[in-house]
């Protein structure tokens, strides 16, 4: 969520229980804008919140002018000092989701993979590295896996220019009431899959400058989303059973929307068995 519109935002969200407490709101507002000048990101978004068990990880991310190009990701143990983290690599979230259980707190623990997957601790003790994980690794993996599963955006949000880059959408002025309560109006802001494999027919409807992403009708599992009406009816509300913690918001006929994550870092991977 857009860091400058924060403690709307937080308002808006907080039907799900989840929020910062007053002293953390107020460290937020202060180091989020000296971030953004400081590394010149054209924005700064607040991502939210892994929960581990002896601290938690306060993430933002920072973005360019094209939007479509990989996010900038920066964590705090308070809210005030920032560290930059490193891209996502294949082998950082092949290697994270062999891990289980909660986040720790501290991003230079170490997780042995030898009592977790001994093909994978072999693989790099051949390689002469030692068959560790640190959390900080973790970390990233998660924030990557989460981005791309279920960070979302309204209809609209953006436009696709020829070139090839993906910038705010001047024009855009929210969805109706009507379209915001359906979920083929929301998209996933990540690389499409599922639009490379429709047919030229199944395009044809499709406006190239808008429709350049997957929407969420087609997620599985089916009924992976939960879409509620809060604030009398004035805010669509959708959120993740997949990744409990992840809530986004979007007031119709508005310019606002975000999502925010406020939760374990762990994937709900017995959604299939409970719906």
């Amino acid at each position: 969520m857009e860091a400058l519109a924060l403690p709307a935002a937080l308002a808006l969200v907080a039907g799900g229980g989840a929020g910062l407490s007053p002293e953390r709101r107020a460290a937020l507002g202060a180091s989020l804008p000296l971030l953004q000048r400081d590394y010149r990101f054209e924005r700064v978004w607040f991502w939210g919140c892994i929960q581990g068990l002896r601290g938690a990880y306060y993430i933002a991310e920072g973005l360019g002018p094209n939007r479509a190009a990989p996010r900038s990701r920066l964590y705090s143990l308070n809210c005030l000092d920032w560290s930059l983290l490193t891209p996502a690599t294949k082998e950082m979230l092949a290697l994270a989701e062999q891990l289980k259980g909660r986040f720790q707190g501290d991003p230079s623990f170490e997780y042995n993979l030898a009592e977790i997957n001994a093909e994978a601790a072999a693989r790099l003790t051949e390689g002469g590295r030692e068959p560790v994980i640190k959390e900080e690794a973790r970390l990233i993996a998660t924030i990557e896996q989460i981005d791309r599963e279920v960070g979302i955006i309204p209809r609209g949000a953006f436009v696709k220019t020829p070139l090839g880059s993906v910038h705010e959408n001047r024009h855009f002025e929210g969805l109706s009431l009507l379209e915001a309560k359906k979920l083929s109006s929301y998209f996933h802001f990540t690389e499409p899959v599922n639009l490379k494999n429709k047919t030229l027919l199944e395009k044809a409807d499709l406006d190239p400058s808008t429709d350049f992403l997957d929407s969420l009708e087609h997620d599985i599992p089916q009924g992976s989303w939960s879409i509620q009406l809060e604030k009398g009816g004035t805010v669509v509300v959708l959120r993740s059973l997949l990744w409990l913690g992840l809530t986004f918001y979007h007031v119709p006929m508005t310019k606002q929307f975000g999502y925010v994550y406020f939760g374990t870092g762990e994937k709900n991977l017995d959604l299939p068995f409970m719906l």
